[in-house]
């Protein structure tokens, strides 16, 4: 099969992403526009009759005092990721992106490697041995994804070490997925475990309300992220990138981002927003206040995302990153425990690959990098 790849519209590559079940909201072509600070390209790949057969969202970063780029494709580029004739897509794609001044290309195949679902995560947590997610036994691997990753390694494609925890790489690669294709939402619900049942029941019989929110709730959305950042020590993003995210994203569709509060007597104790690409529904950003978390403003918020997601037809509602650490004295366990407690299904990403174009340039970006 021979590829072309060329420089494709926004609404060729938008169109294309349509006409896919789903694919990450990290390759949308308004994404772009969130990350004002790259400089972004669509890129396409047709097959021999001219048909569009692939695209890729790159982002580019300039080099502090020269004229080369770091070329990002932020989990993707979306293409047949399982074709025998991988190097057929990739080498194009390093030839174009090195015209254009790319000394680096980093990228993020779409790939899972593999799924452990909630029970073995709970009996990984009980066993004092395990300490990481890795070494439990998985409860269903992709052979296609070692694959995969033998043939990108083939091809010169280089892993940093994330010294295992799954943040090292600048997406997530350990996520936490809720499957409802071919489910009801009576089985989704009986997947939560006991705690999470009991706790939507609570905040229901206390008269929590979930509402969704407009473009003019941002700033009360931001107060509550603000209380989130101190109490978890993260810095904030500004108002203004949430407001720059929901006008591009919704300008592309009009269901592409949205932002949900729980209050309780008339106050909103936490919020979150939402992402949405065809069938894949992401809980993306989450804030919550000190007060009233007797009352479970999140697990109701939670809920009632997940119901919305299973209205509009979503085959997963992903609750994005986890670290990978079973260790309940680690900082960021909290995270992978309220996630398991939907049920639902850790899952392993292939992570993200790296291209030195240039390996001079490669290893001092890696240096500055390490030194940040």
């Amino acid at each position: 099969m021979s590829l072309t790849l060329r420089t494709i519209s926004r609404e060729q590559h938008l169109a294309y992403i349509q006409s896919l079940p789903s694919a990450s909201h990290c390759q949308v072509p308004a994404w772009a526009d969130v990350k004002t600070e790259w400089r972004s390209e669509s890129l396409g790949w047709f097959d021999k009759g001219g048909e569009l057969v692939g695209a890729g969202l790159v982002l580019y970063r300039q080099l502090p005092k020269i004229k080369r780029y770091l070329a990002y494709l932020p989990e993707g580029p979306v293409i047949n990721w399982y074709a025998p004739n991988l190097d057929d897509w990739l080498q194009p794609m390093l030839a174009h992106l090195k015209q254009q001044g790319a000394f680096s290309v980093k990228m993020g195949p779409p790939v899972v490697i593999r799924r452990w679902d909630a029970p073995a995560i709970k009996a990984g947590i009980q066993d004092p041995d395990v300490k990481r997610l890795r070494d439990i036994e998985a409860t269903h691997i992709e052979p296609r994804a070692f694959e995969v990753a033998d043939r990108l390694r083939k091809m010169g494609w280089q892993q940093g070490e994330d010294g295992g925890a799954g943040f090292g790489d600048v997406q997530p690669r350990y996520v936490y997925q809720v499957p409802l294709a071919n489910r009801s939402l009576d089985d989704v619900l009986k997947g939560f475990n006991q705690l999470w049942r009991r706790n939507i029941k609570k905040a229901e019989k206390a008269g929590v309300e979930v509402v969704q929110g407009g473009y003019e709730d941002l700033a009360e959305w931001q107060r509550l992220y603000e209380i989130t950042a101190v109490r978890d020590k993260f810095r904030p993003r500004p108002l203004s990138y949430f407001q720059r995210m929901w006008s591009v994203l919704n300008a592309e569709d009009p269901n592409r981002m949205r932002l949900y509060f729980a209050r309780h007597n008339g106050v909103n104790l936490s919020a979150a927003t939402m992402l949405v690409v065809g069938g894949h529904v992401w809980y993306s950003y989450g804030a919550s206040d000190n007060i009233g978390r007797e009352v479970r403003p999140s697990n109701a918020m939670q809920w009632r995302m997940l119901r919305d997601a299973y209205a509009m037809g979503a085959t997963v509602y992903d609750l994005r990153g986890i670290s990978d650490s079973l260790d309940e004295t680690d900082h960021l366990f909290g995270l992978i425990q309220f996630k398991v407690g939907t049920g639902g299904e850790a899952v392993e990403y292939v992570g993200e690959w790296d291209f030195p174009l240039n390996k001079m340039l490669h290893k001092a970006l890696d240096m500055y990098m390490s030194r940040r």
